[in-house]
């Protein structure tokens, strides 16, 4: 059984954001009261604040992607648990610029409800809100979810390019369009050899028999709808890539930009093995890779397993994804 170093469970994820906030007190500042994050150094460009937000234990997912050249605001929930709509409408109060607020948004009940209620009370305010959703998760791309597919791995690549395209003085209809183009090409895969624990319990969330491997899982411990016998690894990866690519389905002019993520409990060392096996299968199906990022950066607490982003671009993706970003996570 595993535990975590806290106080307690119901308080790991304000103490974690109060001490994220002193940690980078240079870069972001920190409304504790309503319990969400600003970017102190926010480009003067640009017309539409940017926020995100959604449950903790995703981390360095949302907070650490708030500083110049990505997100100017993020509102943290509880752990797997959305923001409630009150920190939200703060803070896109706070950030709001001359053409508004877009809040980018992941594909999950809690969340598009909150952000829903959020966006209608800045209407009330005389504030526009855009709204991008990100639903890259191929896993649950079925007919039989009425929900749609989970938003995932691929927000960190939306938010990036729409951090890009903000600092250009893009507005607010330009950043929806573009946004919602971009995450209508990214896919994410995630495998798991062995659940996250609870905060509360050190429980893990689900069990594997020995030699199985969980193939499709969500970031808030769902399960797959199927679970395979364990698979070399490079095996593993050519079934996930080929699956994502067949989703996606690049053009010859058009490249790809990969995310290996690991979801908590993975190793460094293993993932940049699972980036090698990435690259010989991109290169065996004549795709080229533009850019890609390695390690955790968007977790599911401890979750043993990695995901698998592609997104498909062109040359504008390509340079609002190269512009300057300086965050407490990515900087570049």
């Amino acid at each position: 059984m595993a535990r975590y170093f806290e106080n307690c469970a119901g308080e790991l994820a304000s103490d974690a954001l109060s001490g994220f906030a002193r940690a980078h007190a240079d870069l972001v500042g920190y409304d504790a009261a309503d319990g969400f994050v600003t970017a102190l150094h926010a480009a003067p460009a640009r017309l539409v604040g940017l926020l995100s937000g959604g449950g903790a234990g995703h981390e360095p997912l949302h907070a650490g992607y708030v500083g110049a050249g990505m997100l100017d605001a993020a509102c943290p929930g509880r752990i797997f648990a959305s923001p409630h709509n009150r920190q939200i409408f703060r803070a896109s109060l706070a950030v709001a610029r001359p053409e508004g607020v877009l809040h980018v948004v992941k594909n999950y009940t809690g969340d598009r409800i909150n952000f829903g209620i959020a966006a209608e009370r800045l209407a009330d305010a005389g504030i526009a809100c855009g709204r991008v959703l990100v639903d890259d998760d191929l896993a649950s791309d079925s007919e039989e979810i009425a929900a749609g597919r989970r938003g995932t791995g691929a927000t960190l690549l939306v938010e990036k390019v729409l951090g890009g395209a903000a600092d250009s003085g893009m507005g607010l209809g330009g950043l929806v369009d573009l946004g919602t183009g971009v995450a209508g090409r990214c896919r994410t895969l995630a495998v798991a050899s062995a659940a996250h624990h609870a905060p509360a319990d050190g429980a893990p969330a689900f069990a594997l028999p020995p030699g199985e491997l969980e193939y499709g899982v969500g970031i808030h411990g769902e399960r797959a709808d199927r679970t395979r016998r364990w698979q070399p690894l490079g095996a593993l990866v050519e079934d996930m890539v080929g699956a994502l690519l067949d989703a996606l389905r690049p053009g010859p002019e058009e490249s790809v930009v990969a995310l290996v993520n690991g979801l908590g409990a993975v190793t460094s060392l293993e993932l940049y093995g699972i980036f090698g096996e990435l690259i010989r299968v991109l290169e065996a199906r004549r795709v080229r890779l533009a850019r890609h990022l390695v390690g955790n950066y968007v977790t599911a607490l401890d979750m043993r397993g990695f995901s698998l982003s592609l997104m498909v671009a062109d040359r504008v993706v390509l340079d609002f994804y190269d512009a300057p970003v300086r965050t407490p996570a990515l900087s570049w």
